[in-house]
């Protein structure tokens, strides 16, 4: 996969790529990260990408001939353009693993009070949210988006099935987990996990990820697909 990203602080992209799990994808040829800096598709002296909104208010607005070119000096037909910003559809593991088959993702960060409302009309092709609060810029959200995504693709994670037993890979929080000492201040590891017996320990697991979810996040059980063909 080819992961591009354009913002005017592509420095911030240094660190999280360059560390962990990202870092070994590259690596491993897995995928490939470019920072794209705003400014260099820009025509003035001062490298301007912002302009105050016509019609008043505050705040600045992203300008569209650099965000235009900046996108049209990488795209392609297997592209996909992905704008950051408050006003997108919710992400989640779905959409991750969506994206995960994807060849290109280019992803657009805004900054300041908003961008130029015809990028978002003909430029991009989805506009993504990963959560209703507000963020400097977008290239932290779009870091949090490609970690989703790249964790996802075949190779990264190593094991097989990694992914899949995760939390959110389908509609249930993860069940509790324990390590060494079996005991700890008083504290003991559950029997079942113990007991050396994979269905027991299979059952357990189910019903804790089923109690935890109910306790903590009883929405997401609303989208557990149907068990059995008549919808119970």
């Amino acid at each position: 996969m080819l992961i591009d990203v354009i913002t005017i602080f592509p420095d911030m992209l240094d660190g999280f790529i360059g560390q962990s799990m990202m870092k070994r994808a590259a690596q491993a040829g897995l995928v490939t990260f470019n920072g794209l800096n705003l400014r260099d598709f820009t025509d003035d002296k001062h490298r301007t990408t912002d302009e105050r909104p016509f019609g008043g208010g505050p705040g600045m607005v992203m300008k569209p001939e650099p965000i235009f070119k900046a996108v049209e000096s990488v795209r392609t037909e297997k592209s996909r353009v992905i704008l950051m910003c408050p006003q997108g559809k919710p992400f989640g593991q779905q959409r991750a693993q969506e994206l995960s088959k994807e060849e290109h993702l280019i992803f657009v960060c805004g900054h300041y009070e908003g961008i130029d409302e015809r990028i978002r009309a003909t430029l991009v092709n989805e506009e993504i949210s990963i959560g209703d609060y507000i963020l400097t810029n977008g290239v932290l959200p779009a870091a949090v988006v490609i970690d989703a995504v790249v964790r996802l693709i075949p190779g990264v994670l190593g094991g097989e099935g990694a992914a899949e037993q995760e939390s959110f890979s389908e509609p249930l929080l993860e069940y509790p987990q324990y390590t060494r000492p079996p005991e700890f201040r008083g504290m003991k590891v559950p029997a079942e996990l113990l007991s050396g017996d994979h269905a027991a320990i299979a059952k357990w697991r189910r019903k804790q990820s089923e109690k935890r979810t109910a306790e903590r996040r009883p929405d997401l059980l609303n989208n557990r697909p149907a068990e059995n063909g008549d919808g119970a």
